[in-house]
């Protein structure tokens, strides 16, 4: 059974739309996974918030806990096997072990998600039409007919052509781009206030990721709606989101608006990896530089701070590498990495090119991000129609 606790995280709030704080407001949230060869320390410490009508892009590899963040907003986890802790409130209202019936009428009304893999979350046996109409019959009560009509407007809104033919056909019989504009708009179908996009874009071609993009944030314009965005892909990010996330094995490393953590990001780890990135800006023969090592197994993570085994730095932290062994870094409130380098050799290493002294200036394997006033994107993603006055 779910195990929920609100110890480290103090009062909440009397109740939900009070319009103080943060739309989206997550304190000290750990969650835990019980599996036969131990707990799997999955989420430990996060906190973020999110402001109405803008993108928080979370991003990192692969088990480092964005996922299972978004989950945990919306109470998607198993019950029988996960530990909650900490506070979650949407708009004021603590999501944190409340009951399941209060988070149905939230999922898909005031909360919605776009799923990594639309041929999957969507269902083979029911036309598009009346899956994007269910939960809006679900949450207002409208009648068929009203509901068949809100499905075709939505097709029509995410650009599906012939919205009214497209509506009964089923999942198999649409593209990969389209199968994600029709999640998008069952997503958006009830107008939710938060919308969360898992990898939306991972498995379609590069002219189609950037027409979802686009899409996504024509609509935000519209709904108004707080966007989390999921990503491993730096590039999305730096196009698309106005604040961002970096995780690793499940902690916060850093945050801050994207062009500052991307244009002097704070953290090795950010800085490796941007470095693993192709640009259009670097030179084409450069050779990329992954990130050594692999992340920590989450049943034992390492003490201190959770990147050392893998950082090629701590020989310029004061106190050495006993000292990231040792002792965890705390993430700073607003702009900040979890890092116990002092801020100006920070500084002097990332003019270095994020590289230990003696290794080279690691310039020929990226470029500072920038965004051009012409369409070319950051990072060398293309984003049409979306220059530096956009933002």
């Amino acid at each position: 059974m779910t195990t929920v606790s609100k110890e480290a995280a103090g009062p909440a709030p009397a109740g939900p739309g009070t319009g103080s704080g943060p739309f989206l407001s997550v304190r000290d949230l750990h969650v835990r996974f019980s599996t036969e060869d131990g707990t799997v320390r999955a989420v430990d410490g996060l906190s973020f918030t999110l402001e109405r009508g803008r993108t928080l892009g979370i991003v990192g590899e692969s088990g480092s806990g964005k996922s299972v963040t978004n989950l945990a907003v919306l109470g998607l986890h198993d019950p029988r096997t996960t530990t909650i802790t900490g506070e979650i409130l949407l708009d004021g209202r603590e999501l944190t072990g409340a009951p399941e019936r209060t988070l149905e009428k939230l999922r898909g009304n005031k909360m919605a998600m776009i799923f990594q893999d639309p041929l999957t979350a969507l269902s083979p046996y029911y036309t598009i039409g009346r899956q994007i109409a269910e939960p809006y019959r679900k949450h207002t009560g409208a009648s068929k007919r009203e509901a068949r009509e809100r499905a075709v407007e939505m097709l029509e809104k995410v650009g599906i052509p012939r919205p009214r033919l497209r509506a009964d056909d089923y999942p198999h019989q649409f593209s990969g781009g389209m199968r994600q504009r029709a999640m998008i708009a069952m997503a958006l179908v009830c107008d939710p206030d938060l919308l969360i996009a898992d990898e939306p874009t991972t498995a379609l071609d590069v002219t189609v990721q950037a027409q979802i993009l686009d899409l996504l944030g024509e609509l935000q314009q519209e709904f108004g709606s707080a966007i989390i965005l999921i990503t491993h892909d730096l590039g999305v990010v730096a196009n698309t989101a106005d604040d961002i996330l970096v995780m690793y094995a499940g902690r916060a490393v850093e945050r801050g608006p994207v062009r500052e953590v991307l244009g002097a990001p704070r953290h090795p780890y950010t800085w490796g990896l941007l470095r693993s990135m192709p640009s259009l800006r670097s030179d084409p023969d450069a050779a990329l530089h992954p990130i050594p090592g692999t992340p920590p197994s989450l049943l034992a993570p390492p003490s201190g701070c959770p990147f050392h085994p893998r950082c090629a730095f701590p020989p310029e932290v004061p106190g050495g590498p006993e000292r990231c062994a040792r002792e965890r870094p705390e993430l700073p409130e607003g702009r900040g990495a979890a890092c116990h380098l002092t801020a100006e050799r920070k500084r002097e290493l990332w003019a270095a090119g994020g590289r230990p002294p003696g290794r080279g200036d690691g310039r020929g394997a990226w470029e500072t991000p920038r965004t051009s006033g012409t369409g070319s994107g950051t990072l060398g993603v293309p984003r049409p129609g979306r220059g530096e006055s956009d933002r």
